[in-house]
């Protein structure tokens, strides 16, 4: 706690040491000498030398590491990389993380999120009993005999510290099976064996074991199951949809919530106060932030603004320079700030449109191809769409709900459905183990609109115009909820 403290009271000078370190660390590397990092001083002539990245940047790079190469973007040897959903012309990406990044960010977190809530309930048993954490895909796959890429969970699980099994279970084998059916079913009927004190991961997967084990067992909450049943650390995805259901599931008062953002990229923030949603955002994680304006975000060269730059309830992308050698690098996350003492931020969206209510990671380029074909398949012509998630309910699966005006209707709409919904799993690798036997989610739910309906909606919500578009996907219900209405109302004239 002393340490965190520390950040919260001193932000910009940790921020500072951090961005000097990795500077000096990776003078040598191949990216350090192309942009001369030995004569970097600050961080202004870093932002003026090195331009913003994405994945498609550095890709050449990854490629290159996958196959065994060190030394290029990061001085120490990479031979982890972790697996997330694809950018616009991959199925899935690769993060490299190194080992100054498991240590020095993801399990840094994992022990600050540990002291947050102990510090927070001292009266806290967890140390009584176990946590299960469930993760999603967990197959490790070797590109080169000296490089592994997997979940994120997979590869943090496989280099935890000896002593972290004592408190965790099921054991590693099953924790790491790659059938996620079998696994869930045999993380039920081991787990209800043992004294478990708290849960970990993202709430889709464990409401799906939640309920196989209230169906295993006939019981009506977890409670039953685990009446020592304490803490829930989850992210991922939005927790707003899922919190009723958690308090159907776990009906306590003294049950602990406690948001993490983390993703394949980094260790970004901690919800260090029950009483509030913000996320304090931690800043001595060998992480260097940088914040992107989003109206300038279709700038050549936008100017990104450091940590004491930044205003209070503003939309900025997140930009990161990290030590696992991802250079201002634009994870695609959008944040506003809610606290610029110590300094708390809420996450606000993505820099993209996007679906990621079950950790799908659908974005619009997935959206626009996967219709593309769809209507090629059946001589389909789109005039406008729109779509967002169907949240799971009870035992029932979640689903995505797609509200689209034909120009010229597909002459199979079975087929454009079912076409829509491969052709997603094959551009994205994270919509595909979602999909998997409908466990999380389930076969998209298609409505044809009416000619018209998207017209009426937008002219009702004041939004004709050149200026205005329509919204493609969303990450809730505030779009699809209204024009489900409008499209009730307007005769279908086939």
């Amino acid at each position: 706690m002393h340490q965190i403290e520390l950040f919260m009271k001193y932000p910009h000078d940790v921020q500072e040491e951090w961005f000097q370190s990795l500077i000096s660390a990776a003078e040598a590397t191949e990216w350090g000498k192309s942009y001369g990092y030995s004569s970097i001083v600050t961080p202004e002539e870093y932002k003026r030398r090195v331009p913003i990245q994405d994945y498609d940047d550095i890709k050449q790079y990854v490629d290159r590491m996958i196959k065994g190469e060190q030394n290029i973007l990061w001085p120490s040897d990479i031979k982890w990389f972790a697996k997330s959903s694809g950018t616009t012309s991959d199925r899935s990406k690769f993060i490299p993380v190194s080992m100054e990044a498991l240590e020095e960010c993801h399990y840094q977190g994992g022990k600050d999120m540990l002291s947050i809530y102990c510090h927070n309930k001292p009266e806290n048993k967890i140390f009584t009993g176990k946590s299960v954490v469930i993760g999603g895909s967990s197959q490790i796959n070797n590109f080169s005999p000296d490089s592994y890429y997997g979940d994120l969970s997979s590869i943090l699980i496989r280099n935890l510290p000896f002593w972290a099994e004592f408190k965790r279970t099921p054991n590693i084998e099953v924790t790491l099976n790659p059938n996620f059916e079998e696994k869930i079913e045999q993380i039920a009927q081991i787990t209800i064996k043992e004294n478990v004190t708290s849960l970990a991961g993202v709430p889709t997967w464990n409401i799906v074991m939640a309920n196989r084990i209230l169906e295993m067992t006939g019981k009506d909450n977890l409670l039953e199951v685990w009446p020592n049943l304490e803490f829930y650390s989850h992210g991922g995805v939005s927790f707003k949809p899922y919190r009723e259901q958690f308090k159907r599931l776990i009906p306590s008062d003294n049950m602990y919530f406690l948001e993490n953002y983390n993703a394949s990229e980094g260790y970004f923030g901690l919800q260090d106060r029950s009483d509030s949603d913000d996320l304090l955002l931690m800043l001595d994680y060998g992480i260097y932030y940088e914040f992107l304006p989003t109206e300038n975000l279709d700038q050549e060269h936008p100017k990104t603004l450091s940590l004491g730059e930044v205003e209070l309830h503003k939309n900025y992308a997140l930009i990161i320079s990290t030590n696992a050698g991802l250079w201002r690098y634009k994870i695609g996350d959008t944040i506003k700030f809610t606290s610029l003492s110590p300094y708390r931020i809420q996450i606000s969206g993505r820099t993209k449109h996007y679906i990621n209510a079950f950790g799908e990671e659908l974005i619009i380029d997935n959206a626009e191809y996967a219709l593309g074909i769809a209507c090629q398949a059946t001589n389909a012509t789109i005039q406008e769409y729109t779509a967002g998630p169907i949240y799971l309910k009870g035992n029932d699966a979640g689903a995505h709900e797609w509200i689209i005006e034909f120009e010229r209707l597909p002459n199979d709409f079975e087929k454009f459905c079912q076409t829509l919904d491969d052709t997603l799993r094959q551009a994205n690798s994270d919509y595909d183990a979602k999909r998997y036997k409908n466990m999380a989610l389930g076969f998209p739910v298609v409505h044809i609109a009416p000619v018209g309906s998207f017209y009426t909606w937008m002219k009702e919500r004041g939004k004709l115009g050149g200026q205005n578009k329509v919204p493609r996907l969303s990450n809730d219900r505030c779009y699809i909820e209204p024009l489900l209405a409008v499209i009730q109302h307007i005769p279908n004239n086939g």
